[in-house]
């Protein structure tokens, strides 16, 4: 472990030596910054900075731009941008964002130039001072830097200062690189809450994005279904009802196959009906959820009381959600209410829509029982919909389903 620390302790010193290709890098990238902090200096340090200052304010976009570039050029680091669409001018300088980035407009980067002048000019005069043996003989006789022919103290102090200057510089140039990274990241690019902000967005969108295609995808099969094997059997059918009608001198035998599979034929296609109803019902697209659900009330096992008031259109995804949310309670209630009537109402406020399904059953309906109810919460979920279950022993039952008009 000792021999580890030394060797990166060894690895460390080597980076920071004055001709390393790490130290040639951080001094450049340094240097590049200096003349992106030197205008808001200049803006701060004139008389008349009132003028400059609402120029300098309208610049900081491109400076950011600037300086992300420079951070991604010269340093290999990726800055964030703003995250969220476009907003105007107001909307912007109320944002947390404007603020971080004119901090470090305003104080980060011209204190980072200085402070990067200031390195790069005392490594200059560290160049300077370590090569006083070299061109100290092209002084005039009597400078303090040579007395007659020889060299004095002065001298060696002079190199052995800038021979220490040319080696503490680098490791400032590093540390003022790294300082700048920080600031760049912690006040150029979005913080942690714009970024989870965000990603709730993104994942809100892509959500949407699945329920639509899921949605398609059952309007595919509901086309393909009705439009090909549902012509297909009704065409079979009609065949085996005219064979059976027509063939009056064949065997027994054969003339009972042919009733059967005429039975199974019309079995099949009521089958599939009541298939290709339940992926996406013709009606519901065709006249909307007002209509699909009159139908769903009609033929509900239970006499069903419904109220709808929709003055307009909703989205269709939320329809069809909608329309499998009542079809399924209805289908619970049932199954397992032992109810006599359920009024159904659907309402539309506020830019949502308000399902409310109310049965006088034996209640006692707990959604932690069974996977029914847990479906149906979940479906309501998928398109950031609520719903909520009241269902004491003895009853009623009411389903309240809040859906969203739009996605």
């Amino acid at each position: 472990m000792l021999n580890s620390a030394l060797r990166q302790a060894r690895d460390r010193g080597a980076e920071h030596l004055p001709w390393s290709a790490a130290t040639r890098r951080d001094a450049v990238f340094t240097a590049a910054g200096v003349p992106l902090g030197l205008p808001l200096i200049l803006a701060l340090s004139m008389p008349k900075s009132g003028v400059l200052l609402p120029v300098a304010v309208l610049c900081l976009d491109l400076l950011t731009v600037a300086q992300r570039s420079r951070f991604r050029e010269l340093r290999g680091v990726e800055i964030p941008g703003r995250v969220g669409p476009d907003a105007g001018w107001v909307v912007r300088l109320r944002s947390g964002f404007t603020w971080r980035q004119a901090g470090y407009h305003f104080l980060a980067a011209p204190a980072l130039a200085v402070g990067s002048f200031l390195a790069l000019a005392a490594w200059g005069a560290g160049l300077v001072m370590a090569t006083v043996y070299g061109w100290a003989p092209l002084l005039p006789r009597g400078n303090s830097l040579r007395h007659g022919t020889g060299w004095s103290v002065t001298d060696a102090g002079v190199t052995i200062a800038g021979l220490a200057l040319l080696l503490a510089v680098p490791w400032a140039v590093a540390w003022l690189a790294r300082l700048d990274e920080r600031a760049a990241r912690a006040l150029l690019g979005p913080n942690r809450a714009e970024v989870l902000e965000r990603r709730v967005e993104d994942l809100a969108e892509s959500r949407a994005g699945v329920v639509d295609a899921a949605d398609a995808e059952r309007r595919r099969i509901e086309r393909d279904l009705h439009d090909g094997a549902q012509q297909r059997l009704v065409s079979l059918a009609m065949n085996l009802g005219l064979a059976r009608r027509t063939l009056k001198d064949i065997p027994p035998e054969a003339m009972q196959v042919i009733v059967e599979a005429h039975q199974e034929a019309q079995a099949a296609i009521a089958e599939l009906r009541d298939l290709v109803r339940g992926l996406h019902p013709v009606v519901l697209e065709d006249r909307g959820l007002d209509a699909a659900l009159s139908g769903i009330a009609a033929r509900a096992p239970v006499p069903v009381r419904l109220t709808v008031d929709l003055p307009d259109r909703i989205a269709p995804t939320i329809e069809a959600v909608a329309y499998f949310t009542v079809s399924e309670a209805l289908a619970n209630v049932a199954k397992h209410a032992r109810a006599s009537r359920v009024d159904l109402s659907v309402r539309q406020q506020s830019g949502r829509v308000r399902i409310v399904i109310t049965d006088d059953g034996v209640g006692g309906a707990d959604p932690s029982t069974g996977t029914g109810l847990i479906g149906l919460r979940k479906r309501a979920a998928s398109v950031d919909g609520t719903l909520a279950i009241t269902s004491p022993l003895g009853g009623p039952t009411v389903i309240t389903v809040e859906l969203p008009c739009e996605l």
